[in-house]
């Protein structure tokens, strides 16, 4: 009694491997689903389940992908190992599938323990000639590392609502995006963008674990049809973590040459990703772009290979790949700087990147660079000289540790759609696609329309988090792409709708547009004070004129969520809608660095925070609040990266042991420093019309170094691998080995 209804895999559609299912028959990682149960209440569909009997046919598993690697190694998937690629021909990898790809026993048996072994990489690019390049350098350094895998953490789990009405399907989602994933539930529910109702008000967190659409949507929506109730999941935590995501471990090898003045002149990075049994992403791809970035080295291999295991299922993290490889390279190169005799802000800025820089085999280019005032800001703020002087101070068996740490992400893009009208009411309507994940990024980029036309904020109105509202196409929120991405497309959308007001009010008034300017919510003439018309006036005409004034006709350029939205403000009052065309050449660096004191303890291990300071690269300031606390809540998730969180498993079950908070202990109000100052350059991006670029990826990876190159001044050691606890510093400290070895991982 009071249980509607068991969905099972036969009953959705399934995907190929390394796809990630909504139910399955072929579970591939502890947590995948593999029937649902809908109830009348969460108790009774939990006492269903258990009477549900379920066999499980063992099967080999892989949680390091090393050993899948070696000759005869376990394969997670039936088709093979390894996703992307572009070596081809015989025994080549290449494009999104999977493939059986092993290394030889040669390779390892050449590694030994104590360094990755490096076979043919299934991803490789060069730039210029590295071997002549080592050949040549004064100074090498040649290190395995390792980055835990780690959960987003998100404070709420995912929950989703589902249900049918005349023939829509409507879903109330988690998520950090809105119009983004109107394309992806279409596809996964097998219907058209104009039968799916999007609505995602509210986002409990996300940090790339809910950018886009992700399978338990899809499940409720299909539970829904065949019952036909509404169906709401609300996942626990231990759910959470099985199914939320987890960002990409990596194992490698980084080799560096510097020239006598610290120069890079060379890097041979090889680094093998750790994904779920999905495709993942790209985060390998994306570290060795930073790298080339923002070390500038003068010749350059990478070598890659990512992995799939049976872990749940691997996503893009805050940072992606570019935060994991600044807790890696940004240590390492103080090691570079003291074996060198050189301050350690001044080797990063000896090879801190100009605004003219390209980079990576593509010779990739960037739109702006003011890295180098951002050390400079930063070093004033943080008082490095002063700071500098106290490292190694002592105090029984405490000792002072400083730290510098810079990072990068790519912080916006282009070609997408913005959506404004002005109504009878007289208040201008901003229609966002964006999410809300908790940044308020909807409202910020809206202001760009609001500035274009003059319009007080009072008078604004930002409609969002429903797709019934009329709301455009534009990119997820990830990626830092937000302010950059959307203040574009307002500009854009506003622009147009300014040179509207002007041609109605000439139409209208008389003379010519040019004569017309629009501010206080009218369009007036600049010489004539008796032709004014008001923002309400303006929209009631552009009702009785329709065709191109009130949304009937729209350009064909604009995107089919666009196109689906206008169908719901047509007739509103005055509709401006607009693709972004603005030019831009290269990407746009969102680069942050960050600044750090700490009081290491080492009869314990433990330390203190004594202090962290942040500067940020970021264009123009948009939101001085906004960015305080982005750059604030990164430098937090900075510190679980560095020293906190990671995710374990038993190698005999491949059972995962942390399934909650208090066993992936992200960091609470006890890390954090109550000594934090955050700051911006404030020099604009002049291929945003704002001069505005993203910075909440960065934030998190300056953060993150800064504490670990803290740590090692402190001790005199490197360790090569996040997350670094107690245990290692006194274990290294002491002179005991480590519990584990060099390139041992899920431990």
């Amino acid at each position: 009694p009071g249980v509607f209804g068991v969905l099972t895999a036969d009953e959705v559609p399934q995907v190929e491997e390394p796809g990630f299912p909504m139910l399955t028959n072929k579970p591939r990682q502890l947590g995948m689903p593999i029937a649902a149960i809908a109830a009348e209440t969460e108790s009774i569909a939990a006492e269903a389940l258990e009477k549900i009997k379920v066999t499980f046919e063992p099967q080999p598993f892989v949680l390091d992908p090393l050993e899948s690697l070696y000759p005869g190694g376990p394969n997670a998937l039936d088709g093979g190992n390894v996703t992307g690629g572009n070596i081809q021909g015989e025994g080549g990898v290449g494009g999104n599938k999977i493939h059986d790809f092993k290394w030889t026993a040669r390779d390892f048996a050449i590694a030994g323990d104590e360094k990755m072994p490096m076979g043919q990489a299934p991803v490789e690019w060069a730039v210029g000639d590295v071997e002549a390049a080592f050949a040549e350098a004064v100074l090498i350094i040649d290190e395995p590392f390792v980055t835990a895998s780690s959960s987003h953490a998100a404070l709420e789990p995912r929950s989703v609502l589902s249900y049918w009405e005349n023939g829509k399907c409507f879903i109330h989602g988690s998520s950090q995006s809105q119009s983004w994933m109107m394309p992806g539930l279409a596809r996964m529910m097998n219907i058209s963008l104009e039968d799916i109702v999007y609505v995602a008000e509210y986002c409990g967190g996300g940090f790339g674990s809910k950018a886009s659409p992700y399978p338990v949507q899809g499940m409720t929506a299909y539970m829904s049809k065949k019952i036909g109730r509404p169906v709401m999941l609300r996942v626990t935590r231990a759910e959470e973590y099985h199914f939320g995501g987890q960002r990409p471990g990596f194992q490698g090898q980084v080799k560096m040459g510097f020239d006598k003045q610290g120069k890079m002149t060379a890097c041979d990075l090889y680094i093998v990703q750790s994904g779920g049994p999905n495709r993942g992403s790209g985060d390998y791809s994306s570290a060795a772009g930073a790298v080339a970035l923002v070390y500038t080295p003068t010749n350059m291999r990478f070598r890659g290979a990512a992995v799939v295991t049976n872990k749940p299922w691997h996503v893009s993290q805050r940072g992606p790949g570019q935060n994991q490889i600044a807790c890696v390279i940004e240590p390492l190169l103080d090691k570079a700087a003291k074996e060198l005799g050189i301050d350690r802000i001044a080797i990063r800025n000896l090879n801190a990147p100009e605004a003219d820089v390209k980079f990576t085999n593509r010779n990739s280019t960037v739109t702006s660079m003011f890295l180098k005032d951002a050390f400079s800001l930063g070093a004033d703020l943080f008082k490095w000289e002063e700071k500098k002087k106290m490292s190694g101070q002592r105090n029984g068996s405490k000792v002072i540790g400083v730290g510098v740490g810079t990072a990068y992400h790519s912080a916006g893009s282009n070609g997408f759609d913005g959506l404004l009208s002005i109504r009878p009411d007289g208040k201008l309507y901003v229609h966002s696609g964006v999410g809300n994940l908790g940044t308020y990024s909807y409202a910020g980029t809206s202001r760009a329309a609001a500035e274009v036309l003059q319009c007080s904020w009072d008078n604004t109105v930002v409609l969002r988090g429903d797709s019934r509202q009329g709301l455009p196409w534009t990119l997820a929120q990830f990626g830092s792409n937000s302010s950059y991405t959307n203040t574009r497309t307002n500009f854009v959308a506003a622009t147009k709708m300014k040179k509207m007001l002007q041609r109605l009010a000439a139409q209208e008034l008389g003379d010519a547009p040019e004569d017309y300017d629009v501010a206080n919510e009218s369009v007036f003439h600049t010489s004539d004070e008796t032709k004014i018309m008001t923002f309400a006036e303006a929209a009631s005409k552009a009702i009785e004129l329709g065709g191109e004034w009130d949304g009937h006709e729209y350009p064909d350029d604009l995107n089919d969520v666009t196109k689906s939205a206008m169908k719901k403000v047509v007739g509103a009052g005055l509709v401006s809608a607009a693709k972004d065309k603005i030019p831009k050449e290269g990407s746009v660096p969102g680069m942050a660095t960050g600044y750090c004191m700490i009081e290491l303890d080492t009869e314990t291990g433990k330390f203190e925070i004594l202090e962290y300071h942040s500067v940020a690269d970021c264009g123009t300031v948009l939101h001085p609040k906004g960015l305080e606390q982005q750059l604030r809540g990164g430098a937090v998730m900075g510190i679980g990266e560095a020293v906190l969180d990671r995710v374990i498993y038993d190698p005999q079950n491949g059972l995962c042991a942390t399934v909650g908070l208090d066993q992936t202990k992200p960091p609470s109000i006890l890390d954090v420093p109550s000594n934090m100052e955050m700051s911006a350059v404030d020099k604009p991006d002049l291929s945003n019309p704002l001069g505005v670029k993203g910075i909440g990826e960065p934030a998190m990876g300056c953060a993150a170094a800064a504490l670990l190159c803290a740590i090692s001044d402190a001790t005199g050691i490197y360790f090569n691998r996040t997350p670094v606890d107690p245990d290692m510093i006194i274990n290294a400290l002491s002179g005991r080995p480590q519990s584990f070895k060099p390139l041992q991982v899920n431990t």
